[in-house]
């Protein structure tokens, strides 16, 4: 049944709706939110991925020379 799923003509379609719904001046607000939304994402996305790889390096166990022992007498 839906085997192509959308065509570019359901775009078109979806893209008047949108323009219909929320007007001419509100599409470049709702545009420069969702621009800074993902800026912000992204953002937050690499302070994790480099807050786990200093983690990482940080908690990594060190191996320490274990103390020599001294013959017995």
């Amino acid at each position: 049944m839906l085997r192509n799923g959308l065509e570019p003509w359901h775009l078109l379609i979806v893209a008047i709706v949108v323009i219909v719904l929320f007007g001419s001046k509100k599409l470049p607000d709702t545009a420069r939110a969702l621009g800074r939304s993902m800026r912000i994402l992204k953002s937050e996305a690499q302070a994790m991925k480099d807050e786990t790889a200093t983690a990482t390096a940080v908690t990594a166990p060190v191996e320490t020379p274990a103390p020599a022992q001294s013959p017995s007498q």
